[in-house]
């Protein structure tokens, strides 16, 4: 396969997104925009910021026209952003407009899932939180109460939990996203990936994408990166089931069978190690155990993989050559969303050792060193005593499970075990949607005294809430500094642009009045956000005010690659790069990643995979008009031939039914050959049955409700959900 485009991805400018406003009538409904301090200023205002439309946080900056909020584009000093935003970001406004979002705090008043509330003041609902988070306390203790939130604003509110005794927390972006991946490579190299993550593609010279769409995943660095690594002429390789936007800028395409990669993968290190085409020196100074991996994949030839990925084996060893042809920069990519199949931290090492073999690790072309901004934390006093371990991996069922574990925390609220969790706090994640399996959700949340959700939107998790908590967007709050861990060091800021339209309020706000009820407001000691902003800048030499104007601050240059000078460091039990892993032969695990055949599909049934659009992120942004202006719904995406036997139309209306009876909304069929015939493929995030997300309800379907199944990773937890299969139903 040629490569098909040299052009940028992403061609972004204000023009673009006035066009997208006034065709998606946002128009009218800035006459609503708020005046920041209530201060009307002729002219354009420009305020530095950072996005929070995904995890991503690249810098940018929001333009007022006359006090009104106009447009926001990317911020020239951001690393991230290079200044520019993705569809996404660019689309940010569109959170403040929202004319769905939450506006004052609910408390329900029918049985729960009901969506019936009544409005009350902030302390009415921090009251009733308060009595019974004190009530949960009394009966069994402060654990009793877990928190999952998502993104850096969680973290005062995870502060505020700290306080009040307990340490149960999970994000679902560890069990249902990254996990995997870091776990192999922390079992690999010693050290995980990260976020972002520490890729190198804009020096690659030759990529491999496996199962990782660069392009419909729009991380704005990576997709900018891609482009850079395209114009210079890099290889190209993709591997998916489906002909992506990555996989039409690819030399070499391999349309896998879904579940399959670690047999490609083994196949790949065969040819790498029998043709000795690995970088010999640094395996032998780095590496650990090569003579016994060398023996444990000596079997599995491109031959013996043909019959499991249907890649012919000329084309397995003419990609293998590629890729060592063009070491040590080659990237071997790991991907983001990894919790697939059951054996994926085993997958994710897999693909760390093959970037091993290419000596890519610590290498320009390869994987960097991260570095970060240390801004001293502010001096909180300790927290209290945790008299019970965390409740999400008792008995370390999962061993090598490096972060908590989201439905370990459901499992214990379902059962008692290891002891009772009778109270969850949301914070900005939709658990209907993040987590697999929402009967287990919905019968996890009927054993709870207590829910409370926080969030900018009425999603379905606030639907069966007994209490809705009001959050300011973005674009109207402080939150906690940004440093990430990235090529350069900087620091950003995320300060108001406009004030919240109605009775909304800044995470800050909500984690410190709790905490005043909950009797542990000597836990935030500063008076407001911009107190304990300015505390934690003096100590680094700035303050608030340099970093208001500027939004970003930049550190010194270090040494991120081997060359430049790191000292290579590898915190394995062996100190190197553990090609076989003794500890994972001591836990009774695979040393050496083993091939473990798929589940199939049932007759009639087709593989059920789901990704992201570039324009939606989640399931956060689908009420977001400026966002549902470029993508309304989701369709499903069925071979051709596969749509001729069942006599299915291009746009045709069509529900889905899944192994477990399961049906969905009706979803719009996308007839195409870019997809295999023994699978089907939809965006995540659509098919909304909140009614109070009028904008975004019914429309497309939900990836999510089909997932009545998975399957745990034995290493880390994560939850494998590409095991469900879908049929057609045509009578709509």
């Amino acid at each position: 396969m040629n490569h098909i485009s040299r052009r940028k991805f992403l061609r972004i400018s204000g023009f673009t997104v006035g066009a997208v406003a006034a065709a998606s009538g946002i128009g009218p409904v800035l006459k609503g925009a708020k005046r920041i301090n209530d201060k009307r200023i002729k002219g354009i205002q420009k305020i530095p910021t950072f996005c929070d439309v995904c995890f991503w946080k690249c810098g940018a900056i929001a333009y007022l026209n006359d006090g009104k909020l106009w447009k926001i584009e990317g911020n020239p000093e951001d690393p991230l952003s290079k200044g520019r935003l993705c569809p996404r970001g660019t689309g940010g406004i569109g959170a403040h407009f929202d004319p769905d979002r939450l506006r004052s705090p609910l408390i329900r008043t029918k049985a729960r899932g009901k969506e019936e509330w009544k409005e009350v003041t902030w302390d009415e609902a921090l009251d009733y939180i308060a009595v019974k988070m004190n009530k949960i306390k009394t009966q069994y203790g402060p654990e009793a109460v877990a928190l999952f939130a998502h993104g850096i604003g969680g973290n005062f509110i995870k502060h505020t939990i700290n306080a009040f005794g307990s340490q149960n927390f999970a994000a679902p972006s560890f069990s249902q996203c990254r996990g995997p991946r870091d776990v192999g490579f922390e079992l690999t190299y010693g050290e995980a990936i990260g976020s972002p993550e520490r890729t190198d593609i804009e020096n690659s010279k030759c990529l491999v994408l496996i199962g990782s769409h660069l392009g419909e995943n729009m991380h704005n660095s990576q997709v900018q990166e891609f482009a850079e690594a395209v114009q210079k002429d890099a290889v190209i390789i993709v591997v998916d089931p489906r002909f992506s936007v990555a996989a039409s800028k690819a030399k070499y395409y391999l349309p896998i069978k879904p579940g399959t990669d670690i047999a490609l993968l083994l196949a790949w290190m065969n040819v790498i190690v029998k043709e000795k085409l690995y970088d010999v020196d640094y395996v032998t100074k780095y590496g650990f155990g090569f003579e016994q991996f060398e023996s444990e994949i000596n079997d599995y030839t491109p031959e013996w993989a043909y019959p499991e990925t249907g890649i012919d084996p000329d084309l397995i060893r003419l990609t293998a050559r590629e890729m060592s042809k063009n070491k040590p920069s080659t990237l071997i990519h790991p991907g983001r969303h990894t919790s697939w199949y059951g054996d994926d931290a085993q997958r994710s090492r897999a693909i760390a050792l093959i970037n091993a073999l290419m000596g890519s690790w610590g290498r320009k072309g390869g994987f960097f060193y991260p570095t970060k901004y240390s801004v001293p934390d502010y001096p909180y006093p300790a927290y209290p005593e945790f008299k019970k371990p965390k409740v999400d991996n008792p008995d370390k069922k999962y061993p090598f499970a490096s972060e908590e574990i989201t439905t370990g925390i459901r499992s214990a609220t379902i059962t008692g075990n290891p002891y009772p969790i009778k109270g969850w706090v949301v914070c900005a994640t939709n658990l209907m949607n993040a987590l697999p399996d929402q009967a287990e959700t919905t019968k996890a949340i009927q054993n709870l005294d207590l829910m409370v959700v926080i969030d900018v939107i009425p999603s379905e998790i606030a639907g069966w809430a007994d209490v809705v908590l009001p959050e300011s967007v973005y674009l109207e709050r402080y939150d906690d500094l940004h440093s990430s861990p990235f090529k350069e060091k900087f620091l950003g800021i995320r300060q108001p642009v406009v004030e919240s339209p109605n009775d909304q309020k800044p995470n800050w706000w909500i984690a410190k009045k709790l905490a005043d009820k909950l009797g542990v407001g000597n836990y935030f000691p500063w008076k407001d956000i911009e107190e304990y902003l300015e505390f934690r800048l003096t100590k680094i030499g700035s303050s608030l005010d340099e970093l208001k104007k500027k939004g970003i601050i930049h550190g010194q240059k270090v040494p991120i690659f081997f060359e430049e000078g790191i000292e290579p460091k590898f915190d394995t039990p062996s100190g190197k790069i553990e090609f076989y892993s003794t500890q994972l032969q001591q836990a009774g695990f695979d040393p050496v990643p083993k091939y473990k055949k798929p589940e199939q599909p049932p007759p009639g049934y087709f593989r059920l995979l789901f990704g992201r659009s570039p324009v939606h992120s989640f399931s956060r942004t689908q009420s977001n008009r400026i966002l549902m202006d470029m993508m309304e719904e989701n369709e499903i995406w069925v071979n051709s031939d596969i749509a001729q036997k069942y006599g299915l139309k291009n746009a045709q209306h069509v529900k889905l039914k899944n192994q477990d009876g399961v049906v969905s909304n009706k979803i719009k069929v996308k007839v195409t050959e870019r997809i295999r015939t023994d699978c089907v493929y939809m965006v995540h995030g659509f098919g909304h049955n909140s009614r109070m997300l009028k904008g975004a309800f019914g429309k497309g379907a939900s990836d999510a409700q089909l997932i009545t199944k998975y399957v745990n990773d034995p290493l880390m937890g994560g939850t494998g959900m590409n095991v469900n299969f879908v049929t057609f139903e045509t009578e709509v």
